[in-house]
């Protein structure tokens, strides 16, 4: 059975997105962006929803062939478009970069791929994990918090019929004040 993180950027008011989905207070310094170029090199399948998928594919694709481009951004570039992925989407659309689209129910198909043989799975996108949350099937939570109160936007956290009881697995610090906390679910 695969193991499904959700792992986002997220403010210290509870925010992965500030009003307008204005994601400029979670731009990663060099140490946490290669952080999460190795998680994305450690990833057996990632989990886009639409709005998520729309954002990541709209730059990662060619990332590596813009002027000024890092190492490090090349890297992620190639290890984003080479990582297996599934978007979410209620809308048909094309997908590339070793992708499908899953249309239809996502609880369903998300409890299906967790059962497969496999590497970890990520989730990503607030609308696909609060319904992943709400069904039980998210096995560890990674925030990576900001320094930055954004009063509003998209939750990191859905609204839960039941509580869930967490056990804190990992802490680490990153330059300018940011937070990585990884907690598991206890089952």
């Amino acid at each position: 059975m695969r193991k499904l993180t959700f792992a986002m950027n997220v403010s210290v008011d509870g925010y992965i997105a500030a009003p307008g989905d204005d994601l400029g207070w979670s731009v990663p310094g060099d140490e946490l962006f290669q952080w999460w170029s190795d998680r994305v090199a450690a990833t057996g399948l990632a989990l886009y929803g639409r709005k998520l998928w729309e954002t990541m594919s709209s730059h990662w694709p060619t990332a590596d062939q813009e002027p000024g481009v890092t190492a490090a951004q090349i890297e992620f570039a190639r290890r984003w478009r080479d990582m297996p992925k599934v978007v979410f989407s209620s809308r048909a659309r094309p997908v590339n970069w070793n992708t499908r689209l899953v249309t239809g129910d996502a609880v369903p198909e998300i409890a299906r791929l967790k059962a497969e043989d496999g590497g970890p799975m990520d989730i990503g996108g607030a609308t696909l994990a609060a319904a992943a949350m709400r069904a039980g099937l998210i096995d560890e939570y990674a925030m990576v918090t900001h320094p930055v109160l954004v009063g509003g936007g998209t939750p990191f956290y859905t609204a839960l019929d039941n509580w869930v009881q967490l056990r804190l697995v990992e802490t680490r610090a990153f330059p300018d004040g940011v937070v990585l906390t990884r907690y598991e679910v206890r089952r």
